[in-house]
């Protein structure tokens, strides 16, 4: 969604920076997430995706487009805001909470780290260039929709536990 309205490189950098701290956040905690239980967790996750999916598919785009364009134009700027909206949506990820339990289990958390953030950056890489390239053949409305339905989907998964 995000490199639908950005340019690629700095939508790459935000996340990868974010992504970078989350995996961080995700690796020390990995010693408490063997505390909790994996069904509650799995569940107030995909109830979360799915609260995510019903906020995208009802939001309407103008108060997407509402921002400061001439704020969010900038490289920085654009960096900077992809970062802080990326950092806040991964919290509780599955990717975040998939990191620590890897860490929790093996005693190995430099590897774990490198390792889940060398796959959260290519995927960052493909979706930020894909995700530009598709704003010149998609709506942004339509792309909100296609993401809102994943989400959903993802949601259903997480409670009805099939993930």
């Amino acid at each position: 969604m995000l490199a639908t309205r950005h340019k690629h490189l700095p939508v790459f950098i935000g996340a990868a920076l974010a992504l970078a701290v989350q995996s961080l956040v995700a690796v020390a905690a990995g010693q408490l997430l063997t505390l909790l239980p994996a069904r509650p967790v799995h569940i107030v996750a995909g109830v979360v995706f799915l609260i995510s999916a019903i906020v995208m598919w009802v939001r309407h785009d103008e108060s997407q487009g509402k921002l400061d364009e001439s704020k969010m134009n900038g490289f920085w700027a654009s960096t900077w805001s992809v970062f802080v909206i990326v950092f806040i949506a991964e919290w509780g990820d599955l990717t975040q909470l998939a990191t620590a339990a890897l860490a929790a289990r093996y005693a190995a958390p430099v590897a774990v780290f490198v390792g889940a953030t060398a796959a959260l950056w290519s995927v960052a890489a493909i979706a930020s260039f894909i995700g530009n390239k598709a704003s010149n053949l998609l709506s942004a409305s339509l792309v909100q929709k296609i993401a809102a339905g994943l989400f959903a989907a993802i949601g259903v998964a997480l409670i009805a536990g099939l993930v």
